[in-house]
């Protein structure tokens, strides 16, 4: 039996006529045998939770570099939230819940270590080759990286939604929407949440545009702004806030770029971290025979190598492999 079709006929009951249905997707780039019980959308889910890329973002930095805490958010449990946020939109707005957990558990896989200021480094190493960008490198871990160069292979909706979860991404399904939207609702109020645990701001220095619109607490405000979403797109084929919710949003993250990510906490490792990418990446370009077996038989430049190499790494990865590499090991006669 091909018990696929129950969910099939589950979504032809249940979801909205906007929806992205599951049997109907664009499909992959590379045909695989279809399995009798999971849908195309469920496997990418599950390639994506299996792969060495998603284990990595746990020790991948969020704002803060190298927290002193256990509590602090790692790319990890941002990834985690926004998937529960994501869901929570697609079930209540009757569209897929396999594709939206998809694309939300693989938004991040092409982050840098170190965050954005990893992000930044490598930019600049790459300006005369197009540039980098967390979102299209994670479109090219599930294309090319993951798997020791084979790729993931998922279907065309997951990859559309990876690529364009950015605020300027123009995703093609409302699955995909609802990952973009959930990503700054996630990150915005985590990162306050963080923020005011290091000692970086109190509550009550929200805007008062921010904590009328959305409240005065974490959940209030998540609450808040999943509701708005719900109300303005229910039944509709879109999804977005509300004009007011924008702008209280917009506001929201003016100040946190402002008191947060421009704070001297979130930015005073910053440099060092820059300069280790900098002295890391002209080594291996120098010396691609440094670089693993299954990145240098990539198609692609030596720059381009380096920066795949870089981009996979974790934070402590990265430190480690700086130290081999730069720091004199210690030795003794015996």
């Amino acid at each position: 039996m091909d018990y696929r079709k129950v969910v099939y006929e589950i979504e032809e009951k249940f979801l909205s006529p906007y929806a992205c249905f599951s049997e109907k997707t664009k499909g992959r780039r590379f045909p695989i045998t279809p399995q009798t019980v999971r849908t195309e959308f469920q496997r990418d889910r599950d390639r994506i939770v299996h792969s060495k890329s998603f284990r990595r973002l746990k020790h991948k930095t969020q704002v803060f570099l190298a927290p002193e805490g256990d509590h602090y958010r790692t790319r990890l449990t941002h990834t985690l939230e926004v998937s529960q946020i994501a869901r929570v939109l697609s079930r209540t707005l009757r569209l897929n819940e396999d594709l939206t957990e998809a694309v939300s558990l693989g938004h991040d896989l092409g982050h840098t270590p170190f965050g954005h200021a990893g992000e930044r480094a490598l930019d600049a190493k790459m300006k005369n080759e197009g540039g980098f960008s967390h979102a299209a490198q994670s479109l090219r871990i599930v294309d090319v990286l993951e798997y020791d160069g084979k790729g993931m292979n998922l279907t065309f909706e997951v990859r559309d939604g990876i690529l364009n979860h950015r605020r300027s991404g123009k995703p093609a399904t409302l699955e995909g929407k609802v990952v973009c939207l959930s990503d700054q609702i996630a990150y915005l109020n985590h990162d306050v949440d963080d923020a005011i645990r290091g000692g970086v701001l109190s509550e009550s220095d929200l805007p008062d545009a921010v904590r009328d619109a959305f409240g005065n607490t974490h959940g209030k405000r998540i609450d808040a702004m999943i509701t708005d979403v719900i109300s303005n797109s229910y039944g509709k084929n879109d999804v977005s806030m509300s004009a007011a919710a924008k702008s209280a949003m917009e506001c929201f993250r003016s100040f946190m770029f402002g008191r947060v990510y421009s704070s001297s906490l979130a930015k005073s490792e910053e440099p060092k971290v820059e300069e280790m990418i900098d002295m890391l990446f002209d080594r291996l370009l120098a010396n691609p025979s440094m670089l693993p077996e299954y990145i240098r038989a990539l198609d692609a430049s030596d720059k381009q190598k380096v920066c795949d190499y870089i981009a996979t790494m974790s934070d402590t990865y990265l430190v480690r492999v700086f130290e081999e590499i730069f720091i004199p090991k210690g030795w003794a006669k015996v």
